[in-house]
């Protein structure tokens, strides 16, 4: 990870705690225009901050809060990226994703609520 895609990460990080707290979710595209994130790749620049939060809340065992970011349209989930990184954290088998991520965004929302009172 370079220094600005970490420092994206971090960013990112802080503006989704202020969603969770408010427990609300946002869209990819939403979200890329909050971050002032600049073409070209502005997706693929949000993507990669989000996979890098999700390995730090892995390693740290707390809920994913990438899963605030969702796709605007019917079924409002994450997209496919989202869970293919939590597999490969180990953290989704793949079976239910509908499950799963309500799940994760319910904990991340919990937790993050509990973070910033």
């Amino acid at each position: 990870m370079t220094s600005s895609s970490s420092t994206l990460a971090a960013s990112l990080r802080t503006h989704l705690q202020t969603l969770a707290a408010r427990g609300t979710t946002i869209s990819y595209q939403a979200l890329a225009a909050e971050m002032h994130l600049q073409p070209p790749n502005t997706i693929h620049q949000l993507t990669n901050a989000l996979e890098e939060s999700m390995r730090e809340d892995a390693e740290a065992h707390r809920p994913f809060i990438a899963a605030l970011v969702v796709s605007k349209r019917p079924p409002y989930r994450p997209r496919p990226g989202f869970f293919q990184c939590a597999a490969q954290l180990g953290r989704f088998s793949g079976s239910d994703a509908a499950a799963f991520f309500a799940r994760e965004l319910a904990e991340a929302t919990k937790y993050w609520q509990t973070k910033t009172r």
